[in-house]
C-alpha cells in the first residue's frame, strides 16, 4: 500500500468561495473526499495538509522523508517563486506530482513559470478539481512502474 502526502498551499482553504470562475465551486473538503474515494479504490493511504505558511509545508515535506512514497502537491502561489519549497522537495527525493486547478499557462504571465516543475515528475493543470484525481492516478502509475510498494 502506497502512502502519499497531499499538500495544498496558500488560499486553497478558500476554494468554493475564492474566484469560482477561475477555481470552480468545489471546496477543499469535497476535493479531499473525492481523492480519498479514489485512493481507497487504488489501495493508497493519504494524508492531507493545507497551509498558508511556507515553513509549515517545508516542515511536512521534510517529515515525509522515509515515511511517504510520494507527494501530490498544489503549491498555489508558491509555485512561482518558492525556491525554499523546491529545495525541500529536492532534498527528500520523493516523487512529486504538481497539480493546479486552473491552467497556469493560460493565465497572467507571472503564473507561467513553476519553480517546482523541475523537481517534480510531472505537472497537471487546468482540469479543475479533477486535476487532483488525475495527479493521484499519475503518481500511482509512476510508483507502480518504478516497482515500489
Amino acid at each position: 500500500m502506497y502512502n502519499i502526502l497531499v499538500l495544498h498551499g496558500p488560499n486553497l482553504n478558500m476554494l468554493g468561495i475564492r474566484e469560482p470562475g477561475v477555481y470552480g465551486t468545489s471546496t477543499l473538503a469535497s476535493i479531499e473526499e473525492r481523492l480519498s474515494n479514489l485512493a481507497q479504490a487504488l489501495g493508497i493511504r493519504l494524508e492531507f495538509l493545507q497551509s498558508n505558511h511556507e515553513g509549515v509545508l517545508i516542515d511536512r515535506i521534510h517529515e515525509a522523508f522515509g515515511t511517504k512514497d510520494g507527494i501530490l502537491m498544489n503549491p498555489g502561489a508558491f509555485t512561482h517563486y518558492s525556491y525554499a519549497l523546491r529545495d525541500a522537495i529536492s532534498s527528500v527525493q520523493l516523487p512529486v506530482v504538481e497539480v493546479h486547478l486552473s491552467n497556469i499557462h493560460k493565465r497572467e504571465t507571472f503564473r507561467h513559470t513553476s519553480v517546482i516543475a523541475p523537481v517534480a515528475v510531472g505537472q497537471i493543470a487546468g482540469f479543475g478539481a479533477q486535476s487532483y484525481e488525475l495527479g493521484l492516478l499519475a503518481l500511482h502509475r509512476f510508483l507502480e512502474e518504478r516497482g515500489e510498494s
